[in-house]
């Protein structure tokens, strides 16, 4: 995988860009200007960011991986140390699929009813390959979904999530919160 130089990224015109940001040339940014990087962000090939109104803001320690999507126009929050599993879509916005309206963007507005919602990754949240997270989500610290699952509403800090819809299965250990301290401290 190829990553962009730091002048190509600096001059894609990002929100704000941390250090170390490993963005493949394959992946595609719409509206940069609206994307916040942290630091150490890993974003893999084949994935698309477009931010909205509302911006994509990526903490830091994040990793991204392949065929991901993050599409919408309310505002989507990846806390720090947030990893999305291979084809992980996220939406901020959604079309009205009750037929009351028509769909798609080609059409204009006024004809359309989509809305839209933030989402809100917290940090050391972990979402499986295959999954799908739609608008108005919030993933409470370190909530962990699993493979192929619907993700829609709110979900409690340190739980293990699966299905269509997800559902909570067990708690999750807190033990990379020990882990995290010492790699901070080891650091300085």
């Amino acid at each position: 995988m190829a990553y962009l130089t730091r002048s190509e990224l600096e001059a894609m015109g990002f929100a704000s860009l941390g250090q170390n940001v490993l963005l493949s040339d394959k992946a595609s940014f719409y509206n940069a200007s609206s994307i916040s990087l942290g630091d150490h962000v890993r974003i893999d090939d084949f994935c698309v960011l477009s931010a909205g109104d509302e911006g994509i803001d990526i903490g830091s320690h994040i990793h991204v991986a392949v065929y991901c999507s993050l599409i919408g126009r309310g505002n989507i929050r990846l806390g720090d140390y947030a990893n999305l599993s291979s084809r992980v879509s996220i939406y901020s916005s959604n079309d009205d699929y009750s037929g009351a309206s028509m769909t798609n963007p080609m059409v204009p507005a006024c004809y359309t009813n989509v809305t839209h919602a933030p989402v809100d990754i917290g940090r050391h949240v972990i979402i499986g390959s295959g999954s799908v997270v739609l608008p108005g989500t919030v993933l409470g610290e370190g909530a962990a979904v699993g493979a192929l699952s619907l993700v829609s509403g709110e979900y409690d800090p340190f739980w293990i999530y699966a299905g269509q819809p997800a559902k909570p299965l067990k708690e999750r250990s807190r033990d990379l919160l020990d882990v995290e301290a010492k790699m901070k401290r080891e650091s300085r």
